[in-house]
């Protein structure tokens, strides 16, 4: 008997599982409804059209309802919103929304993809204002540019340093508008840590980005916004970007079960509390692997295995269901930054014994053209050393070492076994030690008691403190900037300078990168130091943890110069 299939939704979760039925069945009925204009869509692609990187908006539209009749026999119907799920009767209704007459049709199986929508505080003043955007699919990213150009808009606010947040914030000022960002925690990128979001937040001062965090939308006045804590600042167009929530109304009006996280509750294999309603994307709820607890995961990639899922549940074909663990990457001007799994502050929420190391090794080798630093952030659980998550940022191919280590993670790999991990080598791809062999092994020393260190975060209070701190580079190298504290005793010249160095208190220890200091701090626990830490991030990330805060408090240095090179 011929299926006949509805689909809600279209993008990465509907439109993929409408996709994936017609392969499994040649046979199935199968209509798809898009209250919008567009049924498929790169959403992820959204922002790339204000700097001009993508020319064309219709390129963002990945495929019209007549392509999906011609190549999938797929009927998809747009501006067409599905209003009620009739469960016992086993339809829903639709309202035309160009005719706005209504309609039922029947399913055997139902698939919900509504997505999630952007979230706007009504109880802030001016947050309906016409000059107020969001950015969901392409007609807002077409109402937004369309209204910065008939205005010959200059500034623009972006609130949220989210994905969508930044991603704007950078494609404007791209296209060389004057772009305030304000964040209302302290940093952008929440899944990176503290210490690497300092990264991402010279990166976007040094762009003219006008940076402002741990303050938040107050009010949206005419040509200006004010934050929370009375700046006023000047926007003649602002874009909001504080998060989404998932589109649950049709869900709950038809009584399928909400989730503790406010997303739709599905089982296993993306099934509702309805046995013939299905939902993927970014409005349901999805277990979390390392956290062992239900979340929310707004990306394309985990949408797509779901619809997949789907479609091969229908026809009887089982589906592993391993839980998300969320990876995931983002450009940023000049900088690449990717992630996966638990940074120390979720890890610690969690409540895992953890720890963490943070290496700048060089993401080819150092005399090949464009070889560059890699900042690189392993966490690991104690004392198994089971990998847990990690962060990268650099010109370099930092999503590749990410994707390493979320595969490593997917098999409940461990430090050992990502020191043993067997990897390419080129000259002008990599090093013959990987940037995640190079973390493992530190890791390693770390957690067997080999090697002791203190974090980046912890430095300025060493300073004050008057800590006996060691610079191990070269005297040209401390000349040009280093810690105000600190004492010069070059790796090359220690072991002729031991007796300046004391054993009767601690001893931390510091090159540009952390491999220099490292071996110094190797050496003197050889020759009868107890008590000497290696600087984790050393003095090039020293600096980078500083300075955003330096500049936008005003406070001390602890340094004498920046220096980032």
């Amino acid at each position: 008997m011929k299926k006949r299939i509805l689909v809600v939704g279209g993008v990465a979760g509907g439109a993929s599982a409408a996709a994936r039925v017609r392969r499994i069945d040649e046979h199935a009925e199968i209509i798809m409804f898009d209250k919008g204009p567009h049924v498929s869509f790169s959403n992820c692609s959204l922002p790339y059209y204000l700097s001009g990187v993508v020319e064309n908006s219709e390129s963002l539209v990945l495929m019209n309802p007549e392509t999906f009749k011609k190549r999938y026999n797929i009927e998809a119907r747009v501006n067409s919103e599905v209003i009620k799920i009739n469960r016992e009767e086993k339809t829903i209704t639709i309202q035309d929304l160009a005719t706005e007459k209504f309609y039922e049709e029947a399913y055997d199986k139902l698939i919900l993809s509504p997505g999630a929508a952007p979230i706007r505080p009504n109880k802030i003043e001016g947050i309906n204002n016409p000059n107020v955007f969001t950015v969901r699919n392409v007609v807002d990213i077409q109402q937004l540019n369309g209204y910065i150009k008939e205005k010959s808009i200059k500034d623009v606010a972006v609130i949220g340093g989210g994905f969508i947040g930044v991603e704007v914030a950078e494609n404007l000022r791209l296209a060389n508008y004057n772009v305030s960002l304000v964040e209302f925690a302290d940093q952008i990128m929440t899944p990176f840590d503290y210490d690497m979001a300092q990264i991402l937040h010279k990166e976007m001062i040094d762009h003219r980005v006008n940076l402002i965090v741990n303050d938040g939308l107050a009010k949206i006045g005419e040509g200006f916004i004010e934050t929370q804590s009375g700046k006023k600042i000047a926007a003649q167009a602002v874009i909001l970007a504080i998060g989404v929530k998932p589109e649950t109304q049709l869900a709950e009006k038809a009584g399928l079960e909400i989730g503790e996280t406010g997303a739709i509750k599905v089982n296993a294999n993306y099934v509702t509390s309805d046995s013939d309603i299905y939902a993927v994307g970014d409005a349901i709820e999805v277990f979390h692997r390392l956290i062992s607890k239900p979340t929310r995961l707004t990306l394309a990639g985990p949408a797509q295995k779901q619809a997949r899922a789907v479609a091969d549940h229908i026809y009887g074909t089982p589906s592993r269901n391993l839980g998300v663990i969320g990876s995931s990457s983002i450009h940023l001007f000049d900088l690449n930054a990717a992630s996966t799994g638990l940074n120390i502050r979720t890890a610690e929420a969690a409540g895992f014994s953890y720890d963490s190391v943070y290496v700048i090794p060089g993401d080819k080798v150092g005399l090949m053209p464009n070889s560059n630093v890699m900042h690189f952030k392993l966490v690991y659980e104690i004392p198994t050393g089971r990998i847990l998550g990690a962060q990268a940022i650099g010109k370099g191919n930092v999503d590749k070492r990410i994707d390493v280590i979320a595969t490593m993670i997917t098999m409940n790999g461990t430090l050992e076994d990502l020191k043993d991990l067997e990897l390419t080598y080129s000259p002008m791809l990599g090093t013959a030690k990987d940037v995640v062999n190079h973390a493992a092994l530190v890791a390693l020393n770390q957690l067997y008691g080999r090697y002791s260190e203190v974090k980046v975060s912890q430095v300025r209070e060493l300073v004050e403190n008057n800590a006996f701190i060691i610079d191990a580079r070269e005297q040209n190298e401390y000349q040009a900037g280093h810690l105000k504290t600190a004492i010069n005793i070059p790796l090359s010249e220690f072991r002729n300078r031991l007796d300046e160095i004391p054993k009767d208190k601690p001893v931390y220890i510091h090159c540009r990168s952390g491999q220099r200091s490292y071996n110094m701090v190797i050496a003197l626990r050889n020759l009868g130091y107890t008590t000497v830490f290696n600087i984790s991030g050393s003095y090039l990330g020293i600096n980078l943890y500083e300075y955003f805060n330096d500049l936008v408090t005003g406070r001390e240095k602890i340094v004498t110069e920046y220096n980032f090179k």
